[in-house]
């Protein structure tokens, strides 16, 4: 466990304040939610609540499954970091925080599809020199909440995503969002 040197007092109702250094650097917002543990020493710890880490054996085998099915590049994320990823390359995802860009698109709930020949680029992870020549990015809804997402990456530029992928991808994300409302 790291020092900060930030002390916080507890007020009447039992409340603590997370300084905002603190939760800018953890990607803590407002609605967070945050699991809490205590230790045998007396320790409280706050952790991030990823409610698809749950699911993380079942993700691994969801994406292992869009791998070898589509041949592409399969990763599921929740709103911090890739939670699972098989396919090729799939070593410099798995674990690693998601971008800035691709939790825009996860909060704005629909369909993203990524085309070589465009402009715009949505990168997984964040600080990444993705060699995608393609990306398909269907956020996974729960409850009407965005809490990640299921991405096809296609690295050879001959490769088209089109309808087979998309609906492999929405089939993928409504099951995990279902499995998360159970």
């Amino acid at each position: 466990m790291k020092a900060t040197g930030i002390v916080r007092r507890i007020d009447d109702l039992g409340r603590v304040v997370i300084p905002k250094e603190i939760r800018k650097t953890l990607r803590i917002k407002e609605g967070t939610p945050l699991e809490i543990f205590t230790d045998r020493e007396g320790q409280i710890i706050l952790k991030k609540y990823s409610p698809i880490g749950e699911l993380n054996i079942f993700a691994e085998e969801y994406v292992e499954a869009l791998a070898q099915t589509t041949g592409l590049t399969a990763c599921i994320t929740d709103r911090d970091v890739v939670v699972a990823a098989a396919g090729s390359g799939s070593r410099e995802l798995t674990g690693k925080e998601i971008s800035p860009q691709l939790d825009e698109v996860i909060a704005g709930r629909e369909e993203k599809t990524i085309r070589a020949a465009g402009r715009e680029n949505v990168p997984v992870t964040s600080g990444s020199n993705e060699k995608a020549s393609g990306k398909m990015i269907q956020p996974i809804l729960c409850a009407s909440d965005a809490i990640g997402s299921v991405i096809l990456l296609a690295k050879n530029e001959k490769t088209v995503l089109g309808d087979k992928e998309r609906a492999l991808v929405r089939t993928a994300a409504n099951f995990l969002g279902r499995q998360m409302e159970q």
